[in-house]
């Protein structure tokens, strides 16, 4: 079952690779910013990009840490990722193909770890931490971004609904609640937390998928009969835009 999750993935995101890298809501933002003052202000001689999708974690984390490893699952991916890293003049920048739940590091390998936007497309969810806990130094921070779970049941349904319709790897975005729990289970200390909403333009964010004509439409028919409450709370406009929760996490490895 495993292997067939990861093929899925890499079938939804090796095609869209470049489209990634190239994308502007996972090449800018806020979160990018507070990661990199973070990235700044340690210095890690080795650090992981866990689930790197488009790259722009390593490239950022490349001006400051030693050492980059960017893994994931998406050997096209991983690809895309490489060839940029070299035309931005980034040489400290290494890919290595592995699902967060599979991760071949010894012990104690980084002392330093981001992950941004990959842990809703895991199997395993507490796995993919265990994974991170593992090979991180003990102390060494961890910094995790990831489209979150707003809470209550009404708003999560609606979201879990709309986003495997767009995206047929999709798993679970997890709450706040959730995530601090298995944080927790795992070995990890939060340190602090913050959350906000950001703007998904509705043709560009099923485009870069590439969601099926027929997804489309069931996500608008869920837009358009979702109650005054969750239409309130996603700012569903009339193209289909909405609000997506977001959290950054930081934490450390107890």
């Amino acid at each position: 079952m495993a292997k067939y999750h990861d093929s899925v993935v890499e079938a939804q995101f090796g095609p869209r690779a470049k489209a990634y890298v190239e994308s502007v809501v996972h090449a800018q933002g806020a979160d990018l910013q507070a990661l990199d003052a973070i990235v700044a202000q340690h210095g890690p001689r080795h650090a992981l990009d866990l689930g790197t999708g488009g790259g722009h974690v390593s490239y950022l984390m490349a001006r400051h840490a030693a050492r980059v490893t960017a893994a994931d699952l998406s050997r096209e991916m991983l690809a895309a990722v490489a060839d940029t890293a070299r035309e931005k003049g980034l040489s400290n920048v290494e890919t290595v193909e592995a699902p967060a739940e599979r991760l071949p590091f010894p012990d104690a390998a980084f002392d330093f770890l981001a992950c941004r936007y990959s842990a809703h497309h895991w199997q395993d969810f507490d796995g993919g931490l265990r994974q991170a806990r593992r090979v991180l130094k003990s102390g060494a921070p961890a910094i995790f971004i990831d489209a979150c779970s707003p809470g209550p049941a009404l708003f999560d349904t609606h979201l879990q609904a709309v986003e495997l319709l767009r995206d047929t790897s999709h798993v679970r975005d997890y709450s706040v609640s959730e995530w601090m729990a298995a944080l927790h289970r795992v070995g990890f200390t939060v340190t602090s937390s913050r959350s906000w909403q950001l703007r998904m333009d509705f043709p560009v964010w099923t485009a870069r998928m590439r969601t099926p004509a027929d997804n489309v439409k069931a996500i608008r028919a869920l837009q358009a009969a979702a109650s005054t409450e969750t239409r309130a709370h996603f700012a569903i406009e009339p193209d289909g835009s909405f609000l997506l929760d977001i959290t950054l996490i930081e934490a450390a490895a107890a």
